[in-house]
């Protein structure tokens, strides 16, 4: 059975920590195995990240151009009306709740966005987030109604 005041690292596994500048019978004494000279032998020394040795770097070679609209864009969750026809029964209230209960949505944080692909066979009360122009038109022509919340 091994206790606490038996264990100890393997053989091999642990090495004393290399002491530089210790003077020439050291091995590392000197220049501390740094060589003669030179931009790296100096404190401090070496280039920063990036550096191509002079040439032009990848970042100010690669075009940069135009408006990036990523970190404005808007997320939503999208869901289809034959998604919400499948899942609901007729005369239902849709909201987000309910459609993280019933599994059409997985994240609690993004709103939704209901979109027109598929047929809607059911009046449905659905509140969300964004509705397409499509998707109003299907809602509306089924019976149902649409509520735009934030």
């Amino acid at each position: 059975m091994i206790t606490l005041h038996d264990l100890h690292p393997v053989k091999g596994s642990t090495h004393k920590s290399k002491r530089l500048g210790q003077g020439i019978g050291s091995g590392t004494g000197k220049t501390s195995g740094k060589g003669h000279k030179g931009d790296k032998s100096r404190t401090g020394g070496g280039v920063r990240p990036g550096f191509e040795g002079g040439q032009m770097p990848l970042t100010r070679r690669t075009p940069k151009r135009g408006f990036n609209n990523a970190r404005f864009a808007k997320v939503f969750q999208p869901v289809n009306l034959k998604t919400l026809d499948s899942k609901f029964d007729a005369g239902a209230e849709v909201d987000f709740e309910a459609m993280l209960k019933a599994k059409v949505i997985r994240k609690k944080n993004i709103p939704v966005k209901i979109l027109a692909d598929g047929e809607l066979s059911k009046a449905l009360k659905i509140k969300a987030a964004a509705f397409s122009a499509e998707a109003i038109k299907k809602i509306e022509a089924a019976g149902g109604s649409h509520e735009v919340i934030q």
